[in-house]
């Protein structure tokens, strides 16, 4: 009941289907994160505004709606945290903190984006922030958490690793090979998106979204654009829309079939990673022939899409996608009976329903612990109401249940793009979009590959951007990934890791 009453008090939010919108007050910002969590609400995303005085924004989804709570503060003033309510939030108001220097009271104080490339006074999202010399920086000493007893000794692994892969650190604290625990730290490029973002215009930062994780360049472009023509009061014509749709799909398919091929490898079976690879390979190839990148970075610009593909090449596209399904499955087969394989991913690197639950845990990961939502279903916008998308679930949390969802995923794409291609209309794929007024905020959301990519977008003076605050599902699962390792063997750590590829540029903000 109290979740329906805090909805009835919203307005509607432009950009995302379901949004609405709801200013609240120091006294009420608690009250409404518990009423939405008794709801079986989750937290997505949280923001802090430094712009025009302090706001803390943040981004909860239910079952049939999106909510944007604004919170207004005096300048320097606190706020109350919501991590006791939503572990998740931890993290995000440590990055708030660091970029903008508005604080959460009561909470975990320590720098999360910081590491001592700024001083710790200083914030690079607040008023007349000006850039700093290397004379000035200060070098910072992190307080871990230590585990302590007979036997027990730490593993630091990274935040450079072997291979191309971005920097992460990994504190492990272990007895001989069984970890007790995991505790991480990201966050060490320093991009610099949010401080980008302002100095963008409007109607191009869709170029720089797509780019803060390039591995879901379509599901950032499209809810950016989401919340812009939100904003705009503009529509991208049908086809536009419908061929969005087969993009995110596309980018949805080479994500599965990179991935169960290194999980294959990750378990020791190298047929499973030059099958998939391969697999990917014959995709991007499809891909590029298709919309002119194998990887879709520039191909949702604001009112629509950047080209309408061939006939000829879209039916090659389909053609791929019908002779891929067919030899995933049987992959698929080989991974199900092979029982070297089935050792090492059956009770694996598990999250329980419950505890998946208390974290938060989206996309997925979560599908693959009893939490059936997906925004494509859950919340569509057009061509997903139109396209009844079956929804990918186990409840057994382990490797096995993550490979399971993205093998059932990768074939319910596959149909999505058959059936894209056959119902997509005819028409215009491109209409103008204007600026829209100075102080305006919207919120875009996506289900990408990972799980939900939220973005918040508040328009600035003469076409420019005031905040952009592009949000990754991997805020909310990096931290399960801590929980999802006590108990297994260090070995199995890669393993786990790759059965949830998070995100590490989609810290790096």
């Amino acid at each position: 009941m109290a979740l329906r009453k805090w909805k009835e008090l919203a307005h509607t939010l432009p950009g995302a289907p379901g949004g609405c919108e709801l200013n609240v007050s120091v006294e009420n910002w608690r009250q409404v994160a518990l009423d939405l969590a008794a709801g079986g609400a989750r937290l997505h995303a949280l923001w802090a505004d430094p712009q025009r005085g302090a706001t803390v924004r943040a981004v909860f989804i239910a079952d049939d709606f999106l909510l944007l709570l604004n919170l207004g503060l005096p300048e320097k003033a606190a706020y109350p945290s919501l991590s006791d309510i939503f572990p998740a939030a931890n993290r995000m108001q440590r990055a708030a903190a660091d970029l903008t220097g508005i604080r959460a009271q009561d909470s975990d104080s320590r720098p999360w984006l910081r590491h001592a490339a700024w001083p710790a006074e200083f914030h690079p999202l607040a008023p007349g922030a000006a850039v700093r010399t290397p004379e000035e920086l200060r070098p910072d000493d992190y307080p871990f958490v230590r585990v302590t007893g007979d036997g027990v000794h730490e593993i630091p692994v990274g935040p450079v690793h072997a291979g191309v892969i971005e920097p992460g650190h990994f504190r492990f604290s272990v007895v001989g090979e069984k970890v007790l625990r995991l505790e991480e730290r990201l966050g060490y490029v320093h991009k610099g998106i949010e401080q980008l973002f302002g100095r963008t215009p409007l109607l191009a930062g869709h170029r720089l979204a797509a780019r803060v994780s390039g591995d879901s360049a379509v599901a950032y472009s499209w809810a950016y654009c989401q919340a812009l023509e939100g904003l705009s009061r503009v529509a991208a014509p049908a086809r536009a829309s419908w061929l969005r749709a087969l993009a995110l799909e596309a980018e949805r398919i080479a994500n599965h079939l990179g991935d169960l091929g290194a999980l294959g490898n990750d378990a020791g079976f190298a047929f499973g990673l030059a099958q998939l690879s391969r697999l990917k390979e014959l995709w991007l190839r499809a891909t590029e022939a298709a919309f002119g990148q194998r990887y879709l970075l520039d191909f949702i610009i604001p009112g629509g899409v950047a080209l309408d593909p061939a006939a000829d090449r879209l039916a090659q596209l389909a053609e791929c996608a019908r002779g891929i399904d067919k030899e995933a499955a049987t992959v698929r087969e080989i991974f199900d009976e092979h029982a070297g394989v089935r050792d090492r991913f059956v009770g694996t690197g598990t999250v329980t329903p419950d505890l998946a639950t208390r974290l938060g845990l989206v996309g997925l990961a979560a599908r693959a612990s009893g939490h059936n939502r997906d925004l494509r279903a859950d919340l569509p916008c057009t061509p997903y109401d139109a396209l009844a998308v079956r929804k990918a679930l186990r409840h057994e949390g382990d490797v096995a249940a993550r490979v399971a969802v993205r093998f059932d995923e990768l074939s319910e794409s596959i149909r999505l793009v058959a059936a894209i291609l056959r119902e997509a209309p005819a028409g215009p794929t491109h209409t103008e979009v204007a600026a829209p007024a100075a102080g305006q905020t919207a919120v875009g959301a996506v289900e990408g590959w990972r799980g939900p990519v939220v973005l918040g977008l508040t328009a600035g003076e003469n076409g420019s951007i005031q905040r952009c605050h592009p949000h990754d599902p991997s805020w909310q699962n990096w931290p399960a990934l801590e929980y999802a390792i006590i108990g297994n063997i260090v070995p199995d750590f890669p393993l786990i890791n790759k059965s949830f590829n998070l995100s590490y540029s989609g810290h790096d903000l």
